[in-house]
C-alpha cells in the first residue's frame, strides 16, 4: 500500500490517541468538566470504546470514568448515552487494562445513587464483574470488587443482587490475597453488603469471611484495619448470633489495641465494633469488661474529642444498662469523669445527649451507683443541660430522664441540695421526694440539712395544695419542731416585725 494512502490513516489514529489521552488528562481537573460537557464529550468518547486500537479503548473508558466520577449529572449522561452495555460487553472480551478502566466507569456511575447503581445492575454488569473477580490480575479483581461494593452500599435490594450474583465467596477469597490494596477493597465491599440486614450479614458469615477478616485486626496497614473493623461492626450489629460469630473469631483482646492506634479512623471503627457487640446482651457486655474493654474504652473517650467519641460513649452506656455489676465495672474503671466531660464540653448536642443517656444507664441501678455520679456533680451537669435554652430537644429529653433516674436512686443528700434551688418543678418533686424518703432514717442528716440551709430552701418552694410536691414538703416539715420550720419560713421575719409592732402599742 502506498505511503500516500497510509498517511491519512496514521494521522487519524494519531489524532484519536491524542484526543482520548488529552480528554482523560483534562477530566482530572474539576475546572475543565463544564467545558468538556459543553463540547459534547460523551458523544465523542462513546464510539471510541469500540475502537480497534486497545489503548484508545482504555483511554476512552478512563476518561468516561473520570467524568462520571465527578458528578451524578455526568454519571446520568453515561447511562443516557447507552454506554454501560458496551462496557459490560467489552469486560468479557478485552485485556486486563481495559477491564480495569471499564470497572472504574461502572463504579463511578454506581457510587452516586441507588438509581444509578440500579442502572448498572440492569445493564448486566454484575455477572461480568463477578467473572472479573476470578481473573489472575489483582488489579482487575480490585476494580471489580470496588464496583460491586459501590453497588451494594446503597440499599438491601442492591446488596442482595450482588449476593445473588455469587460475589461473596470470591470477595472472601480476595480478602486472602497477598496484595494489600485488594484485601482493603474486598473487606470494604463485604462491609457495604453486610450493613443492610441480618440476612445479608449472615451470607457473609456463611462464606467464612469473619476468621479471615479477624486475622488482620493488628495488621500494620491502617487502611486495612479500618475496613476490617468496619466490616466486623456491620456484621455484629444485627443480632446476638452474628455478634457471637465475631467474638468467636477471637477478636478480644486484640481489637482493644486498635483503640490506641495512631489512625483516628481505625480507633473509631474499632470502638464502633465493640459498641455493636456490647449492646447485644449482658453476656457479651461482660465478656468485653472481663477482657479489659471497659477500661480501654474509658481511656479512648478520655483521649479523643468530637465525633469519634460517640461509639465509646455509647458502649459505656450499653454496658452499664444491663445490670448492677456491669455498671459498677464502668464506675470502677473511672468511666464517669470522661462522660461528664463530654456532657459539659462537647460542642455537638448529639454527643452531649449520648453522654447524658449513658450516665443515666449507669446511675439508675442503686444508691451506690447514683452516689458515685452524685459525688462527681453529675446531677448538676444534667440539670444545666436540661434547662439550657440552647440545648436540642433530644438533649433535654435524655438529660431529664437521666437526672430523674439518678435522683430517684440517690440517698447522698449533699449532692441533691443544690437542686432544691435550681431545679424546675417537674424535676424538683423527685428531689424533694428523696429528702422525704431519706431524712426520717438518719438523725445526723436531719441536723446537717438544717445547718446547710436545705430546710430553708424547702420552705421557699411554692408547692400547690394537693400536689405531690406539697405532700413531700409537708413530710419533711413533720420531721422538725414547728418553731424550727416557722423560723426558716420566708415570711418569718415579717411575722416577727408584726409582733414587735403589736408589743410596742400602748
Amino acid at each position: 500500500m502506498s505511503r500516500a494512502v497510509l498517511q491519512p490513516f496514521e494521522e487519524y489514529q494519531k489524532a484519536r490517541v491524542t484526543f482520548v489521552q488529552t480528554v482523560a488528562e483534562l477530566a482530572t481537573r474539576p475546572q475543565n468538566i463544564d467545558a468538556l460537557q459543553s463540547a459534547g464529550v460523551m458523544s465523542l468518547l462513546r464510539p471510541l470504546l469500540l475502537d480497534n486500537v486497545p489503548s484508545i479503548q482504555q483511554s476512552a473508558a478512563l476518561a468516561l470514568g473520570r467524568l462520571a466520577n465527578y458528578s451524578d449529572d455526568l454519571a446520568e449522561q453515561v447511562v443516557a448515552h447507552d454506554i454501560l452495555p458496551q462496557l459490560v460487553l467489552s469486560l468479557a472480551e478485552q485485556n486486563r487494562f481495559y477491564k480495569k478502566a471499564a470497572a472504574f466507569v461502572l463504579r463511578a456511575v454506581a457510587k452516586h445513587s441507588a438509581e444509578l447503581a440500579q442502572a448498572v445492575v440492569d445493564s448486566g454488569a454484575l455477572e461480568a464483574l463477578v467473572t472479573c473477580l476470578e481473573e489472575f490480575d489483582p488489579g482487575v479483581k480490585e476494580s471489580s470488587a470496588w464496583a460491586l461494593g459501590y453497588i451494594g452500599r446503597h440499599n438491601g435490594q442492591l446488596a442482595n443482587c450482588v449476593v445473588e450474583s455469587g460475589a461473596i465467596p470470591l470477595l472472601v477469597l480476595c480478602v486472602q490475597e497477598p496484595e494489600l490494596s485488594l484485601r482493603r477493597i474486598a473487606a470494604s465491599s463485604l462491609s457495604d453488603i453486610s450493613r443492610h440486614s441480618a440476612d445479608l450479614a449472615q451470607k457473609v458469615v456463611d462464606a467464612g469471611a469473619v476468621p479471615h477478616l479477624s486475622q488482620y485486626i493488628n495488621n500494620p496497614d491502617a487502611q486495612l484495619k479500618r475496613q476490617v473493623c468496619s466490616c466486623l461492626a456491620q456484621i455484629a450489629k444485627h443480632t446476638v448470633e452474628l455478634a457471637e460469630h465475631v467474638v468467636e473469631a477471637e477478636i478480644f483482646p486484640r481489637i482493644l489495641n486498635c483503640l490506641k492506634d495512631s489512625d483516628m479512623h481505625v480507633k473509631k471503627n474499632a470502638a464502633t465494633c465493640i459498641r455493636e457487640i456490647a449492646k447485644q446482651n449482658p453476656a457479651l457486655a461482660k465478656l468485653i469488661v472481663n477482657a479489659g474493654g471497659a477500661a480501654a474504652i474509658v481511656d479512648y473517650i478520655s483521649e479523643v474529642k468530637g465525633n469519634p467519641r460517640l461509639p465509646g460513649i455509647m458502649t459505656l452506656g450499653y454496658i452499664g444498662a444491663f445490670d448492677e455489676s456491669l455498671a459498677m465495672g464502668v464506675i470502677v474503671s473511672k468511666g464517669i469523669p470522661p462522660l461528664k466531660d463530654a456532657l459539659k464540653n462537647e460542642g455537638e448536642d448529639h454527643l452531649k445527649a449520648a453522654s447524658a443517656w449513658s450516665l443515666g444507664q449507669i446511675g439508675r441501678h442503686s444508691a451506690d451507683h447514683s452516689r458515685a455520679l452524685a459525688e462527681l456533680d453529675v446531677p448538676n451537669c444534667l440539670l444545666a443541660a436540661y434547662i439550657d435554652d440552647k440545648s436540642s430537644e433530644d438533649l433535654k429529653t435524655k438529660s431529664k430522664r437521666a437526672l430523674k433516674s439518678i435522683v430517684q436512686m440517690c440517698t447522698y443528700l449533699p449532692a441533691l441540695e443544690p437542686l432544691l434551688q435550681l431545679a424546675p418543678p417537674n424535676i424538683l418533686k423527685y428531689v424533694v421526694s428523696q429528702f422525704a424518703k431519706t431524712l426520717p432514717h438518719d438523725l445526723a442528716a436531719r441536723r446537717t440539712f438544717v445547718q446547710s440551709g436545705g430546710l430553708q430552701k424547702v420552705q421557699e418552694i411554692k408547692a400547690p395544695p394537693g400536689s405531690k410536691l406539697r405532700e413531700y414538703k409537708e413530710a419533711i416539715n413533720a420531721l422538725y419542731p414547728p418553731e424550727i420550720v416557722q423560723y426558716y419560713s420566708p415570711d418569718y421575719a415579717e411575722t416577727l416585725l408584726k409582733k414587735i409592732d403589736e408589743y410596742n402599742q400602748p
